[in-house]
């Protein structure tokens, strides 16, 4: 939470909260934010119920942290149900933030960052950097970088020890075949796709253990809640 108002900070969103919309992709400080506001309402209700034994604020605990479970689980049926609305969605997602990619430099980041991991360039193929101001092949274009993509895109020389940022201009301009040399041709996409079926395990694994901790956490935080309860209606009785 702290990193992500840090970062809004650097970028002048806190002294101009109508910035927040003015950005036409995603923002990944966001993620960030979101995150660590859970984190922070889960840890403040669980520590402080527990210590105070207070019932309310650990019962909010559980069913807070029962509602993400459902959330979670609701998601990853409707994911495996839902496949082809799923990456349709992605790539709306993904060529959105092309059209975005010179906005914000945490964005920009972000997909050069994709890029790179998964070897890929756009959401299906470099034909998708077409969508961005700066780098599509109009005419009216008058970007050094126009009809060319991002160096994230670039094929990687083992060889270079310095980051050639310009790798990438003019590469559509080329024929296919040649462009084959120099930039990934696959879409991230279906390289996501392709990682995901090939960690499906370790992914599988990771989803199950994060459940079975929320699962631990409220039946520990229910547990606690009826030992207060007893104690409670004891001293009643006494």
């Amino acid at each position: 939470l702290g990193i992500g108002l840090w970062a809004w900070s650097e970028k002048g969103v806190l002294s101009n909260i109508s910035s927040i919309t003015d950005l036409g992709g995603f923002d990944p400080v966001w993620l960030f934010l979101v995150v660590g506001g859970v984190m922070f309402i889960l840890g403040f209700a669980g520590c402080i119920g527990a210590l105070r034994e207070n019932s309310f604020l650990l019962k909010f605990f559980s069913v807070f942290l029962g509602i993400i479970f459902f959330l979670e689980l609701t998601a990853g049926v409707l994911a495996f149900v839902f496949k082809d609305w799923i990456k349709d969605q992605l790539n709306f997602f993904i060529n959105n933030n092309i059209r975005a990619y010179r906005d914000d430099i945490d964005l920009q980041n972000l997909i050069d960052f994709t890029q790179e991991y998964w070897e890929c360039c756009g959401a299906f193929g470099a034909d998708d950097w077409n969508l961005n101001i700066y780098f599509n092949c109009t005419d009216s274009n008058p970007s050094r970088e126009k009809c060319g993509v991002p160096f994230s895109c670039c094929t990687k020389d083992p060889a270079e020890d310095v980051i050639n940022t310009q790798c990438g201009y003019d590469i559509r301009a080329k024929a296919d075949s040649e462009q084959r040399t120099f930039i990934y041709i696959k879409g991230c996409v279906p390289q996501f796709e392709k990682w995901l079926q090939d960690n499906l395990t370790v992914v599988a694994g990771i989803f199950i253990g994060i459940a079975l901790l929320q699962i631990f956490g409220i039946c520990l935080a229910q547990n606690l809640v009826s030992d207060i309860e007893v104690v409670r209606e004891s001293c009643l009785f006494t």
